[in-house]
C-alpha cells in the first residue's frame, strides 16, 4: 500500500463510491441501533442502550470513560445512567482500584434485555455475509479494522 495515492479522476470517484457505502453503513446500523433500543426499553431513550451496548461488549467503566468513549457530555451519560439504573438495567459499585471511583456495570437483567435487543441486528448483519466464506469474511474484518484505526492495540482500553 503506498503512503499518498496519486488522485486520478479513477480515484476520486472510487473515493466517492467509498464514501456512499460508508454512509449506507453507517445509516443501516443507526437504523438497526434504534430497533434494538426499542426493543431493549421503548420508554428509554436510543442514547441510553448506545451506553448498554457499550458496556455489554466492554464491561464496568467509569461514567467518565463512558462519556469519552460514547462522545457524549459527563451530564448526559449521568442522566441515562441515572434512567438505567432506576430501571435495574446498570448498577454501581465502588472501583477497587480507586476506592473514591465508582464502575459502572450491567445487571444479569441488562445482561439479558442486551442480548435479547440484539438478536434483530445480528441477524440482519448475519444475513448479509452468510454466503461469504471464512476468506471473505476475514479479508473484510480485517480491512474495517484497519479502516477504524484499531490495529493499535491500546484502542479501546478501559480505565
Amino acid at each position: 500500500m503506498s503512503e499518498n495515492p496519486v488522485k486520478t479522476k479513477d480515484r476520486a470517484t472510487l473515493e466517492l463510491a467509498l464514501g456512499e457505502q460508508i454512509h449506507a453503513l453507517i445509516s443501516a446500523s443507526h437504523a438497526l441501533n434504534v430497533r434494538s433500543a426499542e426493543r431493549f426499553d421503548a420508554n428509554l431513550q436510543p442514547a441510553a442502550f448506545q451506553l448498554v451496548r457499550w458496556l455489554y461488549s466492554y464491561g464496568p467503566t467509569s461514567a467518565a470513560a463512558l462519556a469519552e468513549a460514547n462522545a457524549m457530555d459527563r451530564s448526559s451519560v449521568s442522566r441515562l445512567i441515572k434512567q438505567l439504573e432506576k430501571s435495574g438495567y446498570v448498577s454501581k459499585e465502588q472501583d477497587p482500584k480507586d476506592r473514591r471511583g465508582v464502575l459502572l456495570s450491567l445487571t444479569e437483567l441488562g445482561q439479558q434485555s442486551t442480548v435479547g435487543a440484539l438478536k434483530e441486528k445480528e441477524s440482519a448483519f448475519y444475513n448479509r455475509i452468510s454466503r461469504w466464506d471464512d476468506k471473505e469474511l476475514e479479508r473484510f474484518t480485517a480491512m474495517l479494522r484497519q479502516f477504524n484505526g484499531l490495529d493499535d492495540e491500546t484502542v479501546g482500553v478501559r480505565e
